[in-house]
């Protein structure tokens, strides 16, 4: 009949949009985003959220705070992980499903860089993440500040060069007035489109 043809052709035309990744759903990328208290995480976030949902008065996070929002045309869900020391054995408890990590450090704080050291090697050691290739970008926050580190020392302090099995990038960002976040989250995207194409 005219309306099975019609039906027919209509499910193979959907199909096939579908196969070009139209009209479907897209899941959307789960990002980690965790460092120490005071680097600078929660602000970072709240830059990237649409201007209607942006917070003037961004707080501390206590515990996780879940986020998801769309940014350059993909689909984000960040957990936004305290790092205060009593909350940052959370953080593993969301290994499991990111799809990406986003690591932020406070480049002027220079005493704690070591802790700093020592959290990214404890997250880069854990099996659900060396077990896997999620993608490390690391923001340098606060370079507006005279006394902020280069990504260059700060690579240095953090033994970024030592990460072999994941793809990484550090830059630096001043989440104040989104420097360098977009820089950032442009290559991370890249990345995590990449490693779906991988699957």
């Amino acid at each position: 009949t005219v309306s099975g043809r019609f039906r027919s052709c209509w499910s193979s035309h959907v199909l096939n949009l579908q196969e070009m990744g139209i009209g479907k759903s897209k899941k959307p990328r789960r990002c980690l985003v965790v460092g120490l208290d005071n680097s600078g995480k929660s602000t970072i976030v709240n830059w990237l959220k649409p201007q209607k949902e942006k917070k003037d008065d961004v707080q501390a996070t206590v515990g996780l705070s879940e986020e998801s929002f769309k940014y350059m045309g993909t689909n984000f869900t960040m957990f936004d992980m305290s790092g205060a020391g009593q909350y940052r054995n959370l953080w593993e408890k969301f290994y499991e499903d990111t799809d990406g990590v986003i690591f932020v450090v406070d480049s002027a704080d220079k005493v704690r860089m070591c802790v700093a050291k020592d959290e990214l090697g404890e997250l880069l050691k854990h099996k659900a993440i060396s077990g896997s290739s999620v993608p490390i970008l690391l923001f340098a926050n606060k370079s507006d500040k005279q006394q902020s580190l280069s990504t260059a020392e700060i690579s240095r302090a953090l033994s970024l060069t030592e990460i072999l099995d994941h793809p990484w990038m550090i830059t630096k960002t001043c989440a104040i007035n989104g420097d360098g976040i977009e820089k950032g989250i442009k290559w991370l995207k890249n990345h995590l489109e990449e490693r779906k194409e991988k699957k």
